[in-house]
């Protein structure tokens, strides 16, 4: 999200209308340390669980459970909670959104390579309150992060007083 040409504007709101959905993303939390799930690549870069959204998944959820266990070996609760959408604006490209959610962790699997691209991600646990500045998304991840947060409050997860940073390996 560092290229000064694309511009990300948060909406914490539905997809409106005719805006296609490109990306959906999911702020997964863990309900014993109350930290946020970043996966790390193996290019040392810092992502959510997330991916494009299959012919084949029967809706937002089933995209983000699939790529959750593919990305991550992470299977999650089945009720997440819708954030919002950021708007991807770039010249001479259509306007897209990227969904975001937030959901909890039920079990953390034996890491295992992603079977789409090979990758074997780390997994990052880190508190919301740090989760925008190891991302590197600015403002948008900022509210996303709080959003999660109000979330994490509502299921009575411990996000105000999180463990120590650290890999889930």
């Amino acid at each position: 999200m560092d290229d000064p040409a694309v511009e990300y504007v948060w909406h914490d709101s539905t997809v409106p209308a005719g805006l296609p959905v490109t990306q959906a993303s999911r702020w997964l939390l863990c309900p014993v340390s109350g930290r946020v799930l970043i996966q790390e690549q193996d290019d040392v870069t810092f992502s959510l669980p997330g991916g494009t959204p299959e012919p084949f998944d029967a809706d937002r959820d089933a995209t983000l459970a699939r790529e959750a266990f593919e990305e991550n070996t992470v299977c999650i609760a089945p009720s997440p909670a819708y954030l919002g959408y950021q708007e991807v604006r770039q010249p001479g490209q259509p306007v897209i959104a990227q969904v975001r959610m937030t959901g909890i962790i039920t079990e953390f699997a034996a890491r295992a390579p992603d079977p789409d691209n090979g990758r074997l991600n780390r997994r990052y646990m880190t508190s919301l309150a740090a989760a925008p500045a190891v991302l590197g998304w600015g403002q948008p991840a900022e509210a996303q992060a709080r959003a999660a947060a109000e979330a994490g409050r509502r299921w009575g997860l411990p996000v105000d007083h999180p463990a120590a940073d650290g890999y889930e390996d």
